[in-house]
């Protein structure tokens, strides 16, 4: 119900900012809004019908110092705290625009000309308490499943990092803004940039993996680390979804596998797996004592919320045996 809701953002929030921190930044002119149009082109089929994402544009080029892969999952996060905060659904506004700031601007900043990137709702909102500690690691405001302070830390580091600041905006039943501002770029950004797979000559792996999860966001964040760690996902959101894929003779050498999931859990989904396929490997991600000690054979775990690190480790752990 809505307690697995909120923790499952948390859960992504704080994998989301397990990763950011330990990722030595990959620093390059960006095309803002070329990256955000191509992300927003991978949330919107995972938001649900009744939440929308308007982008909005204004003048050109919008191109910024910053790492790629880290400023799509900032902006993920962001979507995700926003999602939260309208339950009934709602219009998700992202938008970018360059601003020159002079010697002592309100905002505290360096001089200098910056991307100001903006993500609002028009959720819930946050009071002035709230909203002081909204950048805190793992803050949450208590209420089920609304994540609204969640994951900011990991935002707030990356623009820190990036040389830029996190500026959140919000009054109690009038929504919320948080905005990304990062240094502006000189030379004009490479389009289409080619991400660099931070952690992929530590395994040196490229395995076709079957994700398995059903919230969508979640299953979207692990498979961009383990695409970034080289190898090839394929994903599904049940385990039904998951046994097709097997049969259908689709070569997969790892499933990984959420355990709570409605219909079939993570370890039916692995007992079935073992009874037709005895040799293929399956992990199980796991939050909190969800699993019975003793339970099910005795699968490889992956605790959420896990690290890129981890994450590579566990698989390379997994094929080794």
């Amino acid at each position: 119900g809505e307690q697995a809701l909120g923790q499952r953002g948390a859960t992504l929030t704080q994998r989301l900012l397990a990763y950011a921190r330990r990722q030595p930044l990959k620093v390059q002119a960006v095309d803002v809004p070329q990256l955000i149009e191509g992300l927003v082109s991978l949330i919107v089929p995972s938001l649900g019908p009744s939440t929308r994402i308007e982008t909005r544009f204004e003048g050109g080029p919008l191109a910024a110092v910053t790492d790629p892969n880290q400023l799509e999952t900032a902006v993920l996060n962001l979507c995700v705290n926003s999602r939260d905060a309208m339950p009934d659904g709602g219009v998700i506004t992202i938008s970018a625009r360059a601003e020159a700031l002079a010697e002592g601007n309100d905002q505290g900043f360096a001089p200098g000309a910056y991307i100001c990137l903006a993500v609002a709702d028009r959720g819930e909102g946050m009071d002035e308490e709230t909203l002081a500690k909204a950048a805190e690691p793992f803050f949450t405001t208590k209420g089920v499943g609304k994540g609204s302070g969640l994951g900011l830390s990991m935002v707030h580091g990356l623009a820190a990092q990036s040389g830029g600041m996190l500026i959140l905006k919000s009054q109690k039943g009038d929504g919320t803004t948080a905005e990304l501002w990062l240094p502006a770029a000189e030379a004009p950004a490479v389009p289409g940039f080619v991400p660099q797979a931070e952690a992929a000559q530590a395994t040196n792996l490229h395995l076709n993996i079957l994700a398995v999860d059903d919230d969508a966001l979640v299953l979207m964040n692990t498979a961009m680390l383990l695409e970034d760690l080289g190898h090839n996902v394929h994903e599904v959101t049940n385990g039904k979804a998951a046994l097709a894929v097997l049969e259908s003779g689709e070569p997969i050498d790892l499933v990984i596998s959420d355990h709570a999931m409605p219909g079939m859990t993570g370890s039916q989904l692995a007992l079935a797996i073992h009874m037709i396929w005895p040799n293929m490997p399956v992990i199980l991600a796991t939050g909190y004592a969800e699993l019975p000690r003793g339970s099910v054979m005795d699968l490889p775990r992956l605790s959420k919320p896990f690290s890129q690190k981890e994450l590579a480790q566990v698989v390379a752990d997994v094929i080794r045996r």
